[in-house]
């Protein structure tokens, strides 16, 4: 590609005011799916392109600060805005920036989101309309300095989908040395690799935001992948790792750096990255192919010192271990609570008395549950749905009996919930279980053969979890009257809701039936049932004000 020079005394940057109509944002940004451009993971602020192109500037930007820092200079990416007619001046919007680490910045406000008329900005659209990189000094009325812009056409199945303008004053231009030579030199022949469409490789792995920049280390290799620079920082990195001796003119296999970044760079044309640790240093080492058509001339290294993050790493691990050993060792404690209560129940000869220790039991087994779960998780989340079915399988195990069994129903889906909910909510549902197979079903209730239903419906949304425990018995009617007769496990369910400054409400399962209507249309016999329904914020904030609704049956 070569380099297309214009004149220089017409290009002048306005003045940078946003209530200008030339920085007014378009109405045609849309972030509604994959086939727009989106800010969710790169900020970036575009119109509606075709998905490949896409995904091509979303590849670009992930990993632009390496230009940014190479080119001592801001970067701005411009897309193309759609005309209406030929006669329409075509505008560009800025998508996207990035400042350097390794000098000043120009802009000290944001200014993606602003649209540029081909008058204002004519290097961008002069590289746009070319396909060639334009390099120019331009006269900022703006800053009241000369600013070097090269605008760098980005290219994607041989279409331009944008334009990457690097800007930088030259009154802040570093004195030239031989860091900023081999710089800009490797600025220049990744520049044309972007303008050629070689450049973000399309299988490329995007590093994460921990990987190397710039001024973190820099090595350049030739052809044959022999060191032909080294950034101070980079020799830093590699004398940590123990690498003695002369660097220049050996690969790095031959400096004792045991990995085959390189090779694998060279050999497959992309990048390669991978972790060299030696003693307790850690280094990450990036190697991205230097392509000159489509032949591999070279390689740049970027290193990084990731010691210290490994170290946080191994004690978050090891933090993560302990308390998954406390969440275990508090499990077989309350498992040997109830142990020890269930051995006293069958000393005792009092019926009443013996039921308090079952139910105090079942209590206990309820929260050594989410415990157990814990000690099999990371984190301090757990999935309730896991909670749940453990849980009424034991309410099956422990309260029905062959000759009052129950049919248990779950639907949906709970979500992650924060340790301490997840062990309220466990002991409610036993409290709410417990109660319909004491009092939903009294004898002679069903018919023969009919065999009870319990549902329990859950659906998180808003920041908010809603628990739905329906089941088709007798209802309140013949329930234990939760405003005016409420039981201990009752008094438990409301109090526990209220810790969690959840609300509880109970209605009849069947409105028909609570009406009067005593049956079906086929002459089924109707119960009113109960439905307790619990609303729980499990994201504490404004957002969680509203519960989600259902669709009606």
């Amino acid at each position: 590609m070569s380099t297309w020079e214009f004149d220089n005394s017409a290009t002048r940057y306005p003045e940078p005011t946003y209530g200008h109509p030339d920085y007014d944002a378009p109405d045609v940004i849309d972030d509604a799916g994959d086939e727009d451009f989106t800010a969710e993971h790169v900020g970036l602020i575009v119109p509606p392109v075709e998905i490949g192109a896409s995904r091509h500037l979303h590849r670009l930007v992930a990993g632009w600060g390496m230009l940014s820092d190479l080119s001592f200079s801001d970067l701005l990416l411009y897309v193309p805005l759609p005309v209406q007619s030929e006669a329409e001046e075509k505008r560009f919007l800025v998508v996207n920036q990035m400042r350097p680490n390794t000098g000043p910045t120009l802009f000290l406000d944001d200014v993606v989101g602003r649209t540029m008329s081909a008058a204002q900005r004519p290097a961008v659209a002069a590289a746009a309309s070319s396909g060639e990189i334009v390099d120019t000094v331009i006269d900022s009325v703006w800053l009241g300095e000369r600013i070097r812009v090269t605008a760098i056409p980005v290219r994607f199945h041989d279409k331009v989908v944008a334009v990457i303008a690097s800007e930088s004053a030259l009154s802040t231009t570093r004195q030239p040395g031989v860091l900023e030579e081999v710089y800009l030199e490797v600025f220049g022949r990744l520049a044309k690799m972007v303008s050629a469409g070689r450049f973000p490789f399309e299988d490329e792995e995007v590093l994460a935001a921990g990987g190397p920049r710039v001024g973190d280390g820099v090595i350049l290799l030739d052809q044959l992948g022999k060191v032909v620079f080294t950034s101070p920082n980079a020799i830093s990195a590699l004398r940590r790792l123990r690498i003695s001796g002369r660097i220049q003119g050996a690969s790095l296999t031959e400096l004792g750096v045991e990995n085959d970044t390189t090779y694998r760079a060279f050999f497959s044309a992309r990048p390669a990255a991978e972790e060299v640790e030696r003693n307790e240093v850690c280094v990450v080492i990036w190697c991205i192919p230097l392509l000159n058509a489509s032949r591999v001339d070279g390689g740049l290294v970027l290193l990084r010192d990731i010691s210290e993050l490994k170290m946080r790493d191994r004690l978050l691990i090891s933090k993560d271990a302990t308390i998954r050993e406390i969440h275990h060792r508090v499990k077989n404690n309350l498992q040997t609570i109830s142990s020890l209560l269930r051995l006293q129940g069958r000393r005792l000869t009092e019926p009443s008395a013996k039921a308090a220790i079952e139910e105090s039991v079942r209590r206990i087994r309820s929260i050594a549950l989410v415990h157990e779960i814990l000690s099999r998780e990371d984190g301090d989340e757990v999935n309730f749905s896991e909670i749940l079915r453990p849980l009424v399988r034991m309410v099956e195990e422990g309260l029905t009996s062959p000759d009052r069994p129950l049919s248990f129903e779950m639907i949906g889906e709970s979500g992650n919930l924060p340790s301490p909910t997840a062990t309220s909510l466990a002991v409610v549902l036993t409290e709410l279980l417990q109660n319909i197979v004491d009092h939903a079903y009294p004898p002679g209730l069903l018919m023969s053969e009919e065999l009870p239903k319990v549902r329990i419906e859950m659906l998180q949304g808003a920041g908010v979890l809603r628990v739905d425990v329906i089941d088709d018995g007798v209802g309140m009617s013949g329930e234990a009257d939760p405003e005016r007769r409420p039981s201990l496990g009752l008094s438990i369910v409301t109090g526990l809701i209220s810790e969690l400054e959840g609300k509880i409400s109970f209605a009849p399962a069947d409105e028909q039936a609570a009406a009067g209507e005593t049956r079906t249309a086929t002459g089924h016999l109707r119960r009113i049932g109960t439905r307790v329904s619990l609303t729980i914020p499990v994201v504490r904030g404004p957002i969680a004000t509203q519960p989600p609704q259902r669709e009606a049956e």
